[in-house]
C-alpha cells in the first residue's frame, strides 16, 4: 500500500493507553489492546459495544488493503487513516437478547401506569396526535401524570378541552395544552407544526397515534385518498415539518401506532405506486385493505425514519397497541360498532392498550433502540415486507414526491401560514 497510514483514534468515550478502536466492514466497533496483543467487542472502559452506520462524510473513501484491513481516504484534505470517521457519532450496540428479556418484565396485561411508576418526566416535551380519546387519551393523561408537557393535536378543539379537563381534574397541575389539526387538511397540518414552533419548546416524543378505520373511498381537499392521507401522508409531513425540532431536542423519539393488520396486504417493492398507495377512484377499493396497508405504511416509515435520523440521536418505533379495543377507531360503520363491542368483554382496557405506546415513548430499555416494531409492550417480528428496506425507501421517496407535488400546487396558500 503506497499510503502512509496514520493510526489514530477518535472516540467519545476515553479509553485506556494502549488500547486503539476500530471498526469492521459492516460498521461494528472494536478495540485492539497493542501491549496483550487481542481484541474485543467491548469498550474496556465502559463494557459497552458500539457500532457506526450511515454514509462516510463527503470526501471520504473505504479501501482495504491486501490483508483484507479497512482504511479510510478523506480527499479533501490528503489524508489516511484507520480510523473511521463516524466514529464520533457511534451508538451503543444493543444486544438483541437484552431486547427478547425485555418479555419477563411486561406482558400484555400491563398498562401504561405500570411502567412509568416512579418516574419524573417534568423535562419532557410530548406531542400526540388524536389524544383527545381512546389509546391516545390514555397515552396522554399517563404521562401528563408524571409530570410531562403533553400537547395533543386534535381536530376537534371541544373534545381536546374535554380530554384537558379530565386530566386537570385527576391532576390540577398537570401541564396539557391542546393544537388544532385536521389529518385530511396537510395545509392544517403545516398550520399545527409552525403552531408548535412558535412556542419554542423542545420536543422529546412525537407520538403518532390518530387514525381512521373503515372510511368508504373518498379523496380528501388536497386529491389523496382519505385513510391513506390520514393513517399515512399527513403523519409523515408533521415528521418532515418537525424534524429539526426533534433533532435539537435530542436524545428524541418517534412512536408511530401500527397494527397487525398490517400483515394483510399485498404490498411490496414490485406495486409500490401512487396509485396503489392512494387510489383515484372506488373502483376495487376495500375499506379494510386500505388500513391494513396504511398501517403497513406506518412500519416502514417508521424504519426508514430510524435509519436516516439515529445518528442524529433520534429514535423511531412502531407498534401494536391490541385488538379490537373499544376505541372510536370503529365509528364509521355500524357492523363494526356492533363486533367491537361483543368482544369489549375480552380486549385489553385503554389503560392496557396505551402501554405498549408508552413504554416506546420513555422506557429506559430503549434508549438508542429503534427501527423496531412491539406488540404487548415487547419487540416482536413484523412481517416479511415490513423489513424491507428497499420497499421502505420506496414508500419515502414516493412521499416526499407527492408532498413536494402538492406544495408546489399550493405554494400561495403555504406562505400565508
Amino acid at each position: 500500500m503506497a499510503a502512509s497510514i496514520v493510526e489514530d483514534t477518535d472516540s467519545e468515550d476515553e479509553i485506556p493507553a494502549g488500547w486503539e478502536e476500530r471498526v469492521t466492514l459492516d460498521g461494528r466497533v472494536y478495540y485492539a489492546n497493542h501491549n496483550l496483543e487481542i481484541t474485543q467487542w467491548e469498550n474496556p472502559k465502559t463494557g459497552k459495544k458500539k457500532r457506526v452506520a450511515g454514509e462516510l462524510p463527503y470526501g471520504w473513501e473505504i479501501k482495504v488493503t491486501d490483508e483484507g484491513i479497512a482504511y479510510f481516504v478523506d480527499h479533501i484534505n490528503q489524508k489516511t487513516t484507520f480510523t473511521d470517521p463516524r466514529l464520533a457519532f457511534a451508538i451503543e450496540d444493543i444486544d438483541e437478547t437484552k431486547i427478547r428479556e425485555l418479555r419477563q418484565k411486561y406482558d400484555g396485561s400491563s398498562t401504561g401506569l405500570q411502567i412509568v411508576q416512579g418516574r419524573d418526566f417534568h423535562s419532557k416535551y410530548v406531542l400526540i396526535t388524536g389524544g383527545n380519546c381512546g389509546i391516545g387519551f390514555e397515552t396522554a393523561r399517563t404521562l401528563a401524570l408524571q409530570g410531562a408537557h403533553v400537547v395533543l393535536a386534535c381536530r376537534s378543539e371541544a373534545k381536546a378541552r374535554e380530554a384537558i379537563n379530565a386530566i386537570k381534574t385527576e391532576q390540577p397541575k398537570a401541564r396539557v395544552e391542546s393544537l388544532h389539526i385536521d389529518l385530511m387538511s396537510l395545509n392544517s397540518v403545516r398550520q399545527c407544526a409552525e403552531a408548535y414552533k412558535s412556542k419554542g419548546w423542545p420536543l422529546n416524543v412525537l407520538i403518532l397515534n390518530a387514525a381512521v378505520f373503515s372510511l368508504p373511498w373518498q379523496q380528501t381537499i388536497d386529491g389523496f385518498e382519505a385513510t391513506f392521507q390520514v393513517n399515512h401522508l399527513s403523519h409523515f409531513y408533521l415528521v418532515s415539518l418537525l424534524q429539526d425540532v426533534l433533532i435539537s431536542s435530542s436524545p428524541s423519539r418517534v412512536v408511530w401506532v401500527s397494527s397487525e393488520s398490517h400483515r394483510f396486504t399485498d404490498l411490496n417493492f414490485e406495486n409500490v405506486s401512487h396509485e396503489k398507495l392512494s387510489p383515484s377512484t372506488a373502483n376495487g377499493f376495500w375499506p379494510i385493505k386500505a388500513y391494513n396497508l396504511s398501517k403497513l405504511l406506518n412500519i416502514l416509515t417508521s424504519n426508514q425514519l430510524h435509519s436516516r435520523l439515529y445518528e442524529r440521536n433520534v429514535t423511531s418505533n412502531s407498534l401494536h397497541p391490541g385488538n379490537m379495543m373499544s376505541t372510536q377507531l370503529s365509528r364509521n360503520w355500524w357492523l363494526y360498532r356492533l363486533l367491537f363491542t361483543v368482544v369489549r368483554p375480552f380486549t385489553k382496557s385503554m389503560q392496557q392498550g396505551c402501554a405498549t405506546s408508552v413504554y416506546c415513548a420513555v422506557s429506559r430499555d430503549l434508549e438508542t433502540v429503534g427501527g423496531k416494531y412491539f406488540n404487548n409492550v415487547c419487540q416482536c417480528v413484523p412481517s416479511v415486507e415490513a423489513g424491507n428496506s428497499r420497499l421502505a425507501n420506496a414508500v419515502w421517496e414516493l412521499s416526499e414526491q407527492m408532498l413536494t407535488a402538492w406544495e408546489l400546487k399550493n405554494v400561495n396558500q403555504i406562505k400565508d401560514v
